[in-house]
């Protein structure tokens, strides 16, 4: 069985799956950017992933010759093309058309809100995309409703579980320096962001609900970089309790969901958030905004919190509320762990083959 897949870019939660696709069928993973960008807009600078993205599997950049004449050259039995938001993607798709079947793979949602005007455009464009597809690979609730509405029938929609390296993060073993080189005292509770400094992801709103909740013995931690940095910083500057660090890279970040108590993604729009299955594995309870797109599915009364998004009022009480009660944060972090087991690569992986062979 020959397997082309089509991505734009490598990705630090794509690579594994392909290593493990690559175990069982003959797979060859196409990259349509020219370059391998490591510029982040949204981070605002350079990043070099240190783990690994290109070991594991056959890959090829498209700088030699048109992708299209490379997958030919391939001759795949299927092709699995990752998210349609570029040119080459849709040219591939329109070219293979009824020449070999085409699977999906996206994490789009229904959740932000879009002017009635766009909707209809909107609605009538990815129809015609998604016409082209044969089966589709969705991440969760919310990404299978959005397939559904775009064209897509149950009979083509597939569950393959969005997810991360469980096993990396679990098992990374908790260091105190963390919060010693912050200055938080063992029994301190810890408040945890981590991702883009963005208007999107909203840390501000978060920011805002922590002191109004003025909770003794708390602490927020904020990691990452972008547009709002220095609203965050100079909110740190006058308050021992706030912390603001750089982006921190996959090696290092498990011990920052470790030595937390609490994580929080407080994000206007989100179409998954996998930042949240990430502090679950290090066994965290979560704390996120209703247009996450992972909430509907990961997030439970016994796990962690959902709250509306940009109503700092309902944040701040929720927020309130787990920081006076730590030992409720335990039991969620626990049950945290557990409830984020299934969604792994393995599954992810299980899901693609299982539609190869069908």
């Amino acid at each position: 069985m020959k397997l082309a897949l089509v991505a734009t870019h490598p990705i630090q939660y794509y690579a594994p799956v392909f290593q493990l696709l690559a175990k069982e069928v003959e797979l060859k993973v196409f990259y349509t950017n020219k370059k391998r960008k490591s510029y982040d807009p949204g981070f605002q600078q350079e990043i070099i992933w240190d783990i690994p993205l290109l070991q594991g599997y056959d890959f090829s950049f498209n700088e030699e010759r048109p992708v299209i004449k490379n997958l030919i050259s391939f001759d795949p039995h299927y092709l699995l093309i990752y998210g349609w938001a570029s040119s080459a993607h849709l040219h591939i798709l329109t070219y293979f058309k009824n020449k070999i079947p085409i699977l999906f793979r996206g994490d789009s949602n229904l959740l932000e809100n879009v002017p009635w005007y766009r909707s209809i455009l909107k609605e009538y464009a990815l129809k015609w995309v998604y016409a082209h597809v044969q089966t589709a690979l969705y991440t969760g609730t919310n990404n299978k409703e959005y397939f559904k509405k775009y064209g897509l029938k149950e009979s083509q929609l597939i569950f393959s579980p969005h997810a991360i390296d469980n096993m990396r993060f679990s098992i990374y073993e908790p260091s105190l320096s963390v919060r010693e080189n912050l200055g938080i005292k063992k029994d301190d509770l810890l408040v945890l962001f981590a991702g883009k400094f963005s208007r999107n992801k909203n840390p501000i709103l978060l920011l805002r609900a922590f002191l109004k909740a003025n909770v003794p013995n708390t602490h927020l931690l904020f990691i990452g970089g972008g547009l709002t940095e220095g609203n965050l910083r100079n909110a740190a500057e006058y308050r021992s309790n706030i912390h603001v660090l750089p982006f921190q890279n996959q090696k290092d970040i498990p011990a920052y969901y470790k030595a937390c108590d609490l994580f929080c993604l407080p994000s206007n729009h989100e179409t998954w958030g996998l930042s949240i299955n990430e502090a679950m594995a290090c066994g965290k309870a979560v704390l996120v905004s209703d247009r996450c797109g992972a909430a509907v599915d990961l997030v439970t009364q016994y796990n962690g919190s959902v709250f509306k998004h940009q109503d700092v009022n309902d944040l701040t009480r929720k927020l309130e509320y787990f920081l006076k009660h730590p030992l409720l944060l335990e039991k969620a972090g626990r049950q945290a762990a557990l409830d984020i087991s299934e969604w792994n690569f393995n599954n992810q992986s299980r899901a693609i083959i299982n539609c190869l062979y069908a």
